[in-house]
């Protein structure tokens, strides 16, 4: 490949939203890179995110300082932008960093097991990457001891792990670390890969049901987190319209993030969400603050596309919001507004939502069907703030002798 821009490529650029600015800065990294690419034997624009890593290596090496922080950061920079190009101006040119994930742990020894989840137990992706998350920091620490094989676990190396893991994770992170730890341990018995079942080893620590209160904040501090929403630019409109359905519907922010145009019925005034936690699908009233808000952010900040995602992120090229971005922003705004709550983002919102619901005297079995719980026991946690319902019991019939 040699070096040189090409007028058709610019332009293709810039129809993926790209700001003027953002090009005249990143296509002259691309030409560079493409410069790079042809030094070192590069022909075909399919290999072309083989010398991804290459460059950037060379990049760093010629022109950051040796700090580790400071280069991570400059690596990203440079490799970011030329992966974003690479898509936008060679579509099919190859895989690239950033879409390949980390193997999957213990994948020598238990090659099986993430099949097992997905096939005989079911589990959905969002499941399976928990215990990813989890068996990485267990092959991580093994690694660190120096166990190589798993056959020489045992109840000792078990404890140390989990208590290693107590030091850094709260205690329904430990749980879930435990639980996961008994899963797999009962599979390599099972597939013969260990000599014994050493799952009982493995002590869950013990955790109460309704222990805790929902993170809900007041309604006066929900409005104050509208308020604090700039909406005079896109972003501004994007981001209020998914906090109103945040606090108003009580929605998740991955329901949020998977909302399409055709879950819109304008003519009826109805809002679909469509596949819940639950399995189900819910239809509520549309509000006309929430539909005046989606109109504002569909005329006049949604960008245009074939795709019929409602809420897209604001950076080109123009893709669908993450759920994980959604959180984000609300946490952004809690924040911003000087709303003060443990562990902020969308959750909260969802909360002040069954919250309000709880003063208004709905019923439990209500207040569930609308948030979409599967199970009433989702649903208990709010009777711990139903205040009023529970000066009542408090008052009992003995309080009037009193």
């Amino acid at each position: 490949m040699k070096s040189g821009s090409d007028p058709s490529d610019t332009a293709r650029v810039n129809t993926n939203g790209y700001s003027a600015a953002c090009v005249e800065a990143r296509v002259p990294l691309l030409i560079r890179f493409g410069q790079f690419a042809h030094d070192k034997g590069g022909r075909k624009l399919s290999a072309l995110h083989l010398h991804v890593d290459a460059f950037v290596a060379d990049w760093l090496r010629r022109c950051c300082s040796p700090h580790r922080k400071s280069q991570r950061n400059a690596g990203r920079e440079v490799g970011g932008p030329i992966e974003q190009m690479l898509r936008v101006v060679f579509p099919g040119s190859g895989p690239h960093r950033r879409s390949r994930r980390k193997a999957e742990p213990f994948q020598q020894q238990a090659p099986g097991f993430f099949t097992f989840l997905r096939e005989e137990r079911g589990l959905r992706e969002t499941s399976v990457y928990h215990y990813v998350f989890y068996l990485r920091a267990f092959e991580s620490y093994l690694d660190q001891i120096k166990l190589r094989r798993l056959r020489d676990l045992s109840p000792a190396i078990l404890s140390a792990f989990v208590a290693d893991r107590a030091s850094k994770l709260g205690k329904c992170g430990v749980r879930d670390a435990c639980g996961t730890l008994r899963v797999f341990l009962r599979y390599l018995h099972r597939e013969r890969r260990v000599g014994r079942d050493l799952s009982a080893a493995v002590e869950r620590p013990r955790s109460y049901r309704f222990s805790n209160i929902p993170r809900a904040v007041t309604w006066d501090e929900a409005r104050r987190v509208l308020k604090s929403v700039d909406r005079r630019s896109a972003t501004g409109r994007r981001d209020y319209a998914m906090l109103l359905l945040l606090i108003t519907y009580g929605l998740r922010a991955r329901e949020v993030a998977a909302l399409t145009l055709d879950d819109i019925d304008w003519k009826s005034e109805r809002l679909r969400i469509p596949g819940r936690k639950a399995g189900h699908s819910t239809a509520y009233p549309l509000s006309s603050v929430v539909g005046h808000a989606l109109l504002e952010y569909i005329r006049r900040g949604r960008p245009e596309t074939k795709d019929r995602h409602i809420f897209f992120r604001a950076l080109a090229p123009p893709v669908p919001i993450q759920y994980s971005a959604v959180s984000c922003r609300a946490t952004r705004y809690l924040r911003k507004a000087g709303v003060s709550v443990g562990r902020a983002g969308s959750h909260t919102l969802r909360h002040t939502c069954a919250q309000r619901l709880v003063d208004e005297n709905f019923s439990l079995k209500e207040i569930g069907d609308y948030l979409g719980h599967r199970s009433s026991d989702s649903t208990r946690i709010y009777a711990k703030v139903a205040l009023d319902a529970l000066r009542k019991v408090a008052l009992g019939d003995g309080e009037d002798i009193l």
